[in-house]
């Protein structure tokens, strides 16, 4: 007589208790600033580890660029906003890569990437700062650990925390960031980030003013190149004017000594020189 038992409940009790645990502990994760929180499944560590790997897998196809002052810039510009954000205590790094699409992305745990391609497009420091601060804002709204919850659902989240992060769940997310990264994130989370930006290079001591001229730049670039940070065409990413017209007006309730700060271009234009030429396009 065959005696029904049930099923072991050994590993999906572990999945359970690990879900819910993940649940307590980084349901109240800072997304931005004023306290702003978020329902996160994914640690800090364990994004910190996915930006790793991903950076790893980028940086075997994308070439840095072979300039220490322009890196040790980048970086100190970099961690002037970033230590002013509400993620500080990540281990931010800032890279340009020798790449001349006019791009700049953030990868989750604090890796950002600065195209040349961009970089020769602006005169100042300021201009450098919007667009940095605008990329930390996206790593401070977790906006990419959003998406690879939203996007792979409880599996992933559960895998990451078992620590089962195989070669192929890397390569999966590498895809999605990476998409990410060259289409921009949904509408809501685009204007977050500028929202958050404005707000941080204020904060760090910029112009916000130069946020303004940096996004009217790469506006005008529309459908005359292929399109990368500021618009491409998903059909849910902001309308420039949009984007515009919020920062106007964010910037509109600031102080008037924000808006009447010197625009910082020495040192920015002699850097800018040494970036080099831009590569000719094959036929």
């Amino acid at each position: 007589m065959h005696v029904y038992r049930k099923p072991p409940l050994k590993n999906f009790g572990r999945v359970s208790l690990f879900c819910f645990c993940a649940a307590f502990l980084f349901s109240c994760a800072t997304t931005g600033p004023g306290g702003k929180k978020s329902l996160i499944l994914i640690s800090d560590q364990q994004e910190i580890g996915l930006g790793n790997s991903i950076a790893a897998e980028l940086e075997k196809t994308e070439k840095p660029l072979d300039d220490a002052r322009w890196q040790a810039y980048l970086t100190r510009v970099g961690r002037k906003i970033a230590d002013l954000s509400d993620r500080p205590t990540l281990p931010y790094h800032f890279t340009v890569l020798d790449n001349d699409q006019v791009n700049a992305f953030a990868a989750p745990g604090g890796h950002l990437y600065f195209y040349t391609g961009i970089l020769r497009m602006m005169d100042s420091e300021d201009e450098l700062a919007a667009v940095m601060a605008h990329e930390i804002s996206h790593v401070v709204g977790r906006h990419s650990v959003k998406t690879i919850q939203n996007y792979y659902g409880a599996s992933i989240v559960t895998q990451l925390v078992l620590g089962e992060k195989s070669d192929e769940l890397i390569g999966k997310i590498s895809g999605l960031v990476l998409s990410l990264a060259m289409q921009g994130y949904g509408r809501s989370n685009e204007f977050e980030a500028d929202e958050f930006g404005v707000y941080y290079m204020d904060k760090a001591g910029y112009n916000p003013n130069a946020a303004i001229t940096m996004f009217e730049k790469l506006a005008a670039m529309s459908g005359k190149t292929d399109r990368g940070w500021f618009e491409n065409l998903t059909a849910s990413h902001p309308e420039t004017k949009d984007r515009i017209a919020r920062i106007k007006a964010e910037i509109a309730q600031m102080p008037v000594t924000s808006t009447q700060r010197a625009i910082k271009t020495s040192e920015y234009r002699k850097l800018k020189a040494r970036l080099p030429a831009p590569k000719e396009k094959k036929p």
